[in-house]
């Protein structure tokens, strides 16, 4: 093995998570900029119709990436098991299993998507004044599967290695391509929707066939074939961890596709103004996610060290920083939501900023609740305990959905009632992820 490593099983705890983590997050705050530059130029240059169309597309791409997502997460918690155990013939046994499972889905997903793409867009209660605009904007930016997979897939072997460096490198370079590709086919050429979603899909392919050329430079012994074979027992280990995970993240973005099919119900002003303030939200919450998968990559290393004394440390003084930082950022939220609003859409859309800042000043308040939960997630998935990570989706999003659908029916609460609904779901989901803990302390970790 060559290439940039960095162990995670020694050193200051803070500090040493701190080094792993900062990469990550501004890696992800960059993949978020494709979908930020979509939504930022399409709300300016072509109105809030098209502003309506690309965010309700947005939650089903963020579905279909989540189900890849979820997979390469899996099985970066392998990966992370097999280098602090030192295990090179496992660690490129399983290199090959996951990345055989990965495109095997990634092509089934291509196919049933293309296959399925009037269903969906019937599924999600598109108004038929959108129905042309979605369907233009899906056909395009389905072609870029391939690309989330490579990306996703290396991103997490390079990270299982400590290096989360190199996957930051490419999104900078990808995401500064993005915005200028859709500046360019959507103000310069007049290409509409389609022009935003062959922008985004170009800096995908840019991003994931990079990192793939650079793992296999820097790392051949652990992705080119040679003297590995695929094994049915590393398939079923990769298995194993990645189709929890990965149930873990469709049943939260399902979740959310669900509220989006709801949001829609309530017309295009609604949807423009979600659209516009779930970008926000979800670059605001960002940092303390991809703090929970460092977080949990930091755990994994450690458990395959056999370093109980270290996780239980990491625990303490991740939990300190990720409620710290929600509250800020709840803070920072709160007093610049209309602003951050009108970065989006033209100021004369009153009702479609109205409503995005109560959307931000309801749900963005307790940021500090959803750093909790990033952290429970990362931490069983780490420990081998995936199944538990579903459990407290299935509280967090199910409750969600049901109390969604259940208030925004209530005379006087409406829409009102689909934006508290975030927090409730993420606060008992806390509630019941901290007393597990409590209860099975010693068994997790003896």
């Amino acid at each position: 093995m060559r290439g940039s490593v960095q162990e995670l099983t020694s050193g200051p705890v803070m500090p040493t998570m701190l080094r792993f983590a900062v990469p990550m997050i501004l890696g992800d705050l960059l993949q978020q900029c494709y979908n930020i530059a979509d939504t930022l130029i399409v709300g300016r240059f072509l109105g809030a119709g098209a502003l309506a169309a690309v965010g309700s597309a947005f939650s089903l791409m963020t579905f279909l990436t989540s189900i890849l997502l979820g997979l390469a997460m899996g099985s970066g918690t392998v990966f992370s098991i097999r280098f602090g155990q030192r295990d090179e013939q496992g660690l490129r046994e399983n290199v090959l299993a996951s990345f055989v499972l990965l495109a095997a889905v990634t092509a089934v997903l291509n196919v049933a998507v293309y296959a399925g793409l009037d269903a969906i867009i019937r599924a999600l209660r598109t108004p038929a004044e959108l129905v042309g605009l979605m369907r233009e904007y899906l056909r395009v930016i389905f072609a870029g599967l391939a690309a989330v997979f490579l990306y996703n897939f290396f991103a997490a072997l390079l990270r299982a290695l400590g290096n989360s460096v190199a996957p930051l490198a490419f999104l900078a370079v990808s995401a500064a391509l993005n915005i200028v590709l859709d500046l360019w086919f959507v103000a310069g050429l007049g290409r509409g929707v389609a022009g935003a979603a062959e922008a985004t899909v170009i800096a995908q392919y840019v991003s994931g066939l990079g990192i793939a050329a650079y793992t296999w430079r820097q790392f051949p012994g652990l992705v080119r074939r040679g003297g590995v074979r695929l094994r049915r027992s590393r398939l079923r280990e990769i298995a194993g961890f990645s189709a929890l995970t990965c149930l873990q993240q469709s049943i939260m973005n399902l979740g959310i596709l669900a509220v989006q099919g709801l949001v829609n119900s309530f017309g295009t002003a609604v949807m423009a103004a979600f659209a516009a303030a779930v970008k926000i939200d979800a670059f605001a919450y960002l940092p303390v996610q991809d703090f929970g998968n460092a977080f949990s990559i930091f755990v994994s290393q450690n458990y395959g060290a056999g370093r109980r004394d270290r996780i239980r440390q990491g625990i303490r003084v991740a939990a300190a920083a990720s409620i710290g930082f929600g509250a800020a950022v709840s803070l920072a939220v709160w007093l610049l939501a209309r602003p951050l609003m009108c970065l989006f859409i033209d100021s004369g859309e009153t009702a479609v900023i109205a409503e995005g800042v109560r959307y931000l000043r309801t749900e963005g308040a307790f940021y500090a609740l959803i750093g909790v939960l990033f952290l429970l997630y990362g931490l069983y998935r780490a420990l081998g305990r995936p199944g538990m990570s579903v459990v407290l989706t299935v509280i967090s999003l199910g409750l969600r959905v049901a109390l969604a659908y259940t208030l925004a029916a209530v005379p006087g609460v409406g829409v009102a009632g689909i934006w508290w609904s975030v927090p409730i779901g993420w606060l008992l989901a806390d509630a019941f992820g901290l007393l597990y803990y409590r209860a099975r302390r010693r068994t997790l970790l003896p």
